[in-house]
């Protein structure tokens, strides 16, 4: 049985706007002196600015998630249709194997449970970097021609750092999240953005370090929100009471957690592997350089 401290621990103390705005929202829909269409009219326009307000700077993040991964592309592109082709295969082909896994398990949580769910991403990243270390020979296997799985190799190798960037960002956004804290995490993904631009025209056209340089930047991005968030968490007052420090209970209940990430995993990792499937299949082709440029694009 949980002693009052730990449950006070377990318990998210949030105080948000969304508080409020149900309680207009109740307020209006109870209103008989406003005719049925009004009410509806009013309520609808109150959830609006709600979901708006919550919602924007999540897709917001995600959207720049992904521009970070397309940049990193645009610049192997110029390197030449080789490259661009190892670096679509190896955002597409295998880096979405971890984004949707790490994002599937890491789940909107608080406090202790944030903790254990960092902790078994990490657990997880290790088999995933398996993947990425002998992928160059997994590719050749599925028929992926030599040229294109080595140089996809290269590039696939300075990502795995990315990997454990993963399993500590998703728990934090998620528990940011779970908190209505939207904002901070669209600035730092915003301000990494430019950050993560500026460096990979000096490493990739400056420094000439070519795809192993434009991924390893790409995975350092991934490190600066990482760090920035956790920064957020620890100095902002809004997380004062879900974020006490680490705790050992973090290592309890991994057994009840893995059913519950490993079901939401599957789930998200099913939406996302279509894809992935479509980009190995694209490297089939007879031109596969060329199909694999085409869906880089695309």
């Amino acid at each position: 049985m949980e002693s009052p401290v730990e449950a006070a621990q377990y318990q998210p103390i949030i105080e948000s706007e969304a508080t409020d705005a149900s309680c207009r929202l109740e307020n209006v829909l109870s209103d008989t002196n406003l005719s049925c269409f009004k009410r509806l009219q009013i309520a609808s326009w109150l959830e609006l600015k709600l979901l708006v307000r919550l919602a924007a700077p999540a897709v917001f993040v995600y959207l720049i998630n992904n521009l970070m991964s397309l940049s990193t592309r645009v610049f192997c592109g110029h390197l030449g249709n080789l490259e661009l082709a190892a670096a679509s295969l190896g955002n597409s082909g295998i880096q979405l194997l971890a984004y949707g896994l790490m994002l599937g398990m890491g789940s909107a949580m608080l406090g202790v449970y944030m903790q254990r769910a960092t902790f078994v991403l990490l657990a997880t990243g290790v088999p995933v970097m398996m993947v990425y270390i002998f992928c160059k020979p997994m590719l050749i296997l599925l028929g992926e021609s030599t040229a294109v799985a080595s140089a996809a190799a290269l590039f696939v190798y300075g990502l795995i750092p990315q990997i454990f960037a993963y399993a500590v960002n998703f728990p934090i956004q998620k528990f940011l999240q779970a908190q209505s804290i939207v904002l901070p995490s669209a600035y730092i993904s915003a301000a990494t953005l430019v950050l993560h631009l500026l460096l990979s025209w000096l490493v990739v056209y400056k420094f000439g370090a070519g795809l192993i340089g434009a991924s390893l930047v790409l995975s350092l991005s991934w490190y600066i929100i990482v760090g920035a968030q956790f920064a957020y968490i620890l100095m902002s007052d809004k997380c004062k009471h879900t974020w006490t420090g680490f705790s050992v209970q973090a290592f309890s209940g991994i057994c009840e957690f893995l059913k519950l990430s490993g079901s939401s995993a599957v789930m998200l990792c099913l939406e996302t592997w279509y894809f992935q499937i479509l980009v190995l299949i694209a490297g089939l082709l007879d031109n596969p350089e060329l199909a694999l440029d085409s869906l880089s694009v695309w």
